[in-house]
């Protein structure tokens, strides 16, 4: 079996594109165009791309989408080697079709002596969390796990909106009606834009509404609307606006692709924040997604906040794999140190060392 590693993903052979659209069909996250959208907006200027290859007879069998900095990183200053992913990623799988191509990958990592590996964020029930861990260890590559966020998601189970809803909190019920009773006595609209009518202007209302919210500033610019317009083009845009008077006071982008909807991203106007404009928009949008869309699952992503309880069903964890190349001097260093750093949070916090970030 073969394995090469390309710098760009318009280096990619044409047989890589079926692994991703079947990869894809479990989440956006996996797509071909989420990783274009991504380089192009949301990576620093000193990130480099390396995206490992495995075929076998001209048929591509593996791909695994990697990035490195220019710069040494950690405290031994090594050579780190991680997932393409970051800030704006909440899943991340390498695309495989069988362990021995999971491991020609790992093991040419290996070989090329990268001191550092981590693969974030992914799901740790799924058995390639598990193929991947003894993949790296096969390959003479010390493994920790670690947790990176709690994934709330909703199990539609074929209900219609209005089943799903007399589920909800009462608390929560309760609010909805009430608010919903004096926005119908406002000047206020809901819109969803699904394809590319009235985009442009959707995106700047986005944008408008995310500066008036408590939200930081987004670290790059262009990767938000960037991701809206590729989705308008595929289908799966489902922005949800509040107008108030013709000003947009709430946001939300929702991601419906294969089934299942995403709430990616939702902002709020600090100032009409008594009108609950978020939670009335969230409502109309799932029953959009349920009654409309059909969707079989809504996911809300990254985060254990607290009203996302009061909307999904379960909860399942992402995590990472922190791996340290034994068979160079300074992953062999920083194996060691976060050795001796989990075992220090087990005695002295009594703290599963499996359970901390990787420092």
């Amino acid at each position: 079996m073969r394995v090469t590693a390309y710098e760009s993903l318009d280096e990619l052979p044409p047989g890589c594109e079926p692994l991703f659209e079947e990869a894809g069909i479990s989440s956006i996250f996996l797509t071909l165009s989420w990783y274009r959208n991504l380089t192009a907006h949301a990576l620093p200027e000193d990130c480099r791309l390396r995206i490992y290859v495995a075929d076998e007879g001209g048929k591509v069998l593996g791909v695994l989408p990697m990035k490195h900095g220019s710069r040494r990183s950690g405290p031994f200053k090594g050579r780190k080697l991680e997932a393409l992913a970051n800030y704006y990623s909440s899943y991340f799988m390498p695309l495989i079709a069988s362990r021995d191509c999971l491991q020609a990958i790992v093991n040419e990592i290996a070989k090329e002596r990268w001191d550092i590996v981590d693969l974030h964020p992914m799901p740790r029930d799924a058995p390639v969390f598990k193929e991947v861990s003894s993949a790296m260890r096969n390959a003479g590559v010390s493994v920790q796990q670690y947790y990176c966020f709690g994934n709330w998601y909703l199990d539609v189970a074929g209900r219609s909106y209005s089943e799903y809803s007399g589920f909800l909190p009462s608390k929560l019920r309760n609010t909805l009606k009430r608010k919903a009773k004096h926005f119908s006595t406002l000047k206020s609209r809901v819109e969803v834009i699904k394809g590319r009518e009235g985009l442009e202007r959707a995106i700047a209302a986005y944008q408008k509404v995310y500066r008036s919210s408590w939200k930081t500033d987004e670290p790059y610019p262009e990767f938000m609307p960037g991701l809206i317009r590729l989705c308008a083009e595929h289908g799966w845009l489902r922005m949800g606006l509040v107008y108030m008077e013709e000003e947009p006071i709430a946001a939300q982008l929702w991601i419906v692709k294969d089934g299942i909807a995403s709430i990616y991203k939702l902002a709020y106007d600090e100032k009409f924040s008594r009108l609950s404009a978020g939670t009335i928009l969230t409502a109309s949008l799932m029953e959009h997604v349920i009654d409309v869309d059909r969707v079989r699952e809504v996911d809300y992503l990254a985060g254990d906040e607290d009203y996302k309880k009061d909307w999904m069903s379960h909860r399942r964890e992402r995590w990472g794999l922190y791996g340290c190349n034994m068979r160079t001097p300074r992953g062999m260093g920083a194996g060691m140190l976060n050795r001796i750093s989990g075992y220090v949070k087990r005695i002295v916090w009594n703290q599963d060392p499996l359970q901390g970030h990787h420092g």
